[in-house]
């Protein structure tokens, strides 16, 4: 359990700067940016509090070993000697992915799950295709690293969330743009075309202080460096913050809205979330100090047609500069002349970020 080893904790692809950001904050150790995500050194506990604590994270993985292989043969020799069941559970079924392969004469990555999987055979595990439990190999340059996804189901799924709408923003997704955003829980936020309400509830939970794996089970517990009293004192409920901050949602489609209020209602953050039924260019000033306006807002690869969101985009620039002095803007969208077109100075864009199939950029404005 002290032993330390790497974790691999991965993100939303061009927001692992925000991430390495909200690993440090929690006290995790030597945390280093590499591509996907961000890695630290710890222990098995430091990987049951990635998985509860991380907001940003998409999934936890335990790099358990690496060895050197040139070949299938020595792969195969090196995977039968391998300490499986340092980590594993011999009566917990095991699934073998081979993530990528590269300047290695093992290029065919079924051939060399196969040979993971043949050495995990003889030490009398079981390979199941549909297995929870997932062992991902990496071969670079010869080097295999063996890591243990302690995740099962990504991060994102936080365990309280049923309805979705068109095009979601993943929980983890969003949590790293509010904090891109400078948001740390201490103003309001809003959102005109929230959608199943995700921006809200994240930054509903964080101003209360509520763990995002709170309500979810994950894979680490089927794991034989498992140990559940450990687990249990570590996820002990903390009473919630009781915050004067309040939020704002709001969007033209009636069935969002009454998504949105079951979605935070389920998510225990209802009571610090007002929601309306409107469409964004009748949007009102709260009675509130200014916060931060965050949005998704349709875009042509996304949803509908991109010709006819010029209008949408001009007119919802204008509303925001008519009545929302003071506060700032996030807007995340795939196209800079859609951005553009709200009429708002943007700050110089940041890296693409990979959403649902689309590059997509974080245009931020500084204060109205």
């Amino acid at each position: 359990m002290t032993q330390q080893f790497e974790i691999f904790i991965t993100a939303t692809p061009g927001l692992e700067p925000a991430l390495l950001d909200e690993v440090a904050e929690n006290g995790f150790a030597d945390a280093k940016i590499t591509p996907g995500g961000v890695t630290i050194m710890g222990t098995w506990p430091d990987v049951w509090r990635a998985n509860l604590t991380l907001r940003g994270a998409t999934r936890v993985l335990a790099r358990v070993g690496t060895f050197m292989a040139f070949h299938l043969a020595q792969l195969d020799k090196r995977a039968r000697k391998f300490p499986w069941s340092d980590s594993l559970r011999p009566e917990m079924p095991i699934r073998v992915e081979v993530a990528t392969s590269r300047k290695s004469k093992i290029y065919h990555a079924g051939a060399a799950a196969q040979r993971i999987e043949t050495g995990l055979k003889a030490q009398g595990f079981q390979i199941d295709a549909d297995a929870s439990i997932v062992i991902k190999a990496r071969i670079d340059d010869n080097r295999v690293t063996i890591s243990v996804d302690t995740s099962g189901e990504s991060l994102h799924k936080r365990g309280h969330k049923e309805a979705v709408g068109k095009a979601p923003m993943r929980e983890t997704m969003a949590s790293l743009l509010l904090r891109t955003c400078g948001f740390d829980g201490h103003e309001p936020v809003l959102d005109p075309m929230c959608g199943s309400g995700t921006f809200l509830i994240e930054a509903a939970e964080i101003a209360a202080g509520l763990l995002p794996g709170r309500s979810r089970r994950f894979a680490f517990e089927d794991l034989g460096s498992f140990d559940a009293d450990a687990w249990a004192a570590l996820r002990q409920p903390q009473p919630r913050i009781e915050t004067p901050v309040h939020f704002y949602g709001s969007d033209r489609d009636a069935g969002a809205v009454r998504m949105s209020q079951a979605n935070a209602e389920r998510s225990g953050v209802s009571d610090l979330i007002t929601f309306a039924n409107q469409n964004a260019t009748d949007l009102q000033r709260p009675d509130s100090r200014p916060g931060l306006i965050i949005c998704n807002p349709p875009y042509g690869g996304r949803i509908g047609n991109q010709k006819m969101l010029f209008g949408l985009y001009a007119s919802f620039g204008q509303t925001l500069q008519e009545r929302f002095s003071g506060w700032r803007v996030g807007l995340i969208t795939s196209d800079e002349k859609l951005a553009r077109a709200t009429g708002l100075h943007f700050k110089p864009k940041g890296p693409a970020i990979a959403h649902g199939g689309l590059k997509v950029w974080l245009f931020q404005s500084d204060t109205l």
